[in-house]
């Protein structure tokens, strides 16, 4: 009975939140972003230029950036299908490059791009460069260049606020863990913890409503995207333990434009001494309730 009223109180809290006509929803959270005025405002470099990059140099001839996204990661990439605005901590990174290269934010067009097609979508130029949990790796190195990381992520697990005995992988045996059909974090749970109960769908999102709906205890993929469902609902759900494994993002840029990639790097860097990547966490992912991390060291590996 106890759980039966939380399941009601969790469906009717979310139903107030988005003035939807049901719990039907089964238990999504609410639709809403970052508070504009908790944002940073990034001062555009005005007398920036970049004429060894002809990527720079063919989006100062059209008189904007194409950046590629995601559109359906809470508080990381997420457009709102209403206004076809984006918004999320991936997003000002992007726009915190696009101050730095001399180009006002407010001209960016933001493109979604699937995972599978992050590199294709750089190597014919679609998009000048990619924000979106984009991990960096030497398998991708030999396909596209990375500036950053910029954020230090790893595997997590998401519970709910009443969840009191998972605290990390290790409590996981007899709990029914839930993450995407085929993904590297549902390997690794199956791989080290086959105690575990896995159950499988093909978004986050749909775990995320079996957990709150008590279908399922936990759901585990990268810690900034779980961090990001619990900044929607962080009376219902919290993010728990240390990650337990290490995915480093980073920005990709065409692998042939190491003056890009050194430019971002720098972007990066004076960014973060300034105190906007801090802000720009705080606005999106702070709002689960973790406080911002130390940002990784930049990786400036050599032109290739």
């Amino acid at each position: 009975m106890l759980r039966t009223r939380k399941v009601v109180a969790a469906c009717a809290g979310l139903l107030l939140a988005v003035l939807a006509a049901a719990c039907g929803k089964e238990g999504s959270p609410p639709v809403k972003g970052p508070k504009p005025e908790q944002l940073p405002v990034y001062k555009v470099d005005t007398g920036f230029r970049l004429p060894a990059s002809p990527t720079w140099t063919k989006a100062k001839k059209r008189g904007y950036l194409r950046v590629g996204a995601k559109e359906d990661q809470p508080y990381l990439g997420e457009k709102d299908p209403a206004t076809g605005i984006y918004s999320g901590f991936d997003i000002e990174i992007a726009k915190m490059m696009s101050a730095s290269l001399g180009f006002d934010p407010k001209t960016i067009r933001f493109k979604t791009i699937a995972s599978a097609n992050r590199e294709t979508a750089l190597q014919n130029g679609q998009i000048d460069y990619y924000v979106g949990t984009y991990t960096i790796n030497a398998m991708r190195k030999k396909l596209v260049g990375f500036a950053g990381p910029y954020y230090m992520a790893g595997q997590g697990l998401l519970v709910r606020t009443d969840e009191n005995d998972i605290n990390g992988p290790q409590d996981l045996a007899g709990k029914t863990v839930c993450s995407a059909a085929g993904s590297t974090p549902y390997q690794r749970i199956a791989a080290d913890y086959p105690k575990a109960i896995l159950v499988a769908y093909d978004t986050y999102s749909i775990c995320v409503d079996n957990l709150l709906t008590y279908q399922v205890d936990a759901v585990t993929t990268d810690d900034a995207i779980l961090l990001g469902f619990a900044a929607k609902a962080p009376e219902e759900m919290k993010v728990v333990g240390k990650p337990f494994s290490e995915e480093p993002y980073g920005i990709g840029v065409p692998r042939s434009d190491n003056a890009l990639r050194f430019a971002l790097n720098d972007a990066l860097e004076a960014n973060e001494k300034n105190g906007n990547w801090k802000k720009a966490f705080e606005a999106t992912l702070g709002l689960s309730g973790v406080p911002a991390p130390t940002p990784p060291p930049i990786d400036r590996y050599p032109a290739t």
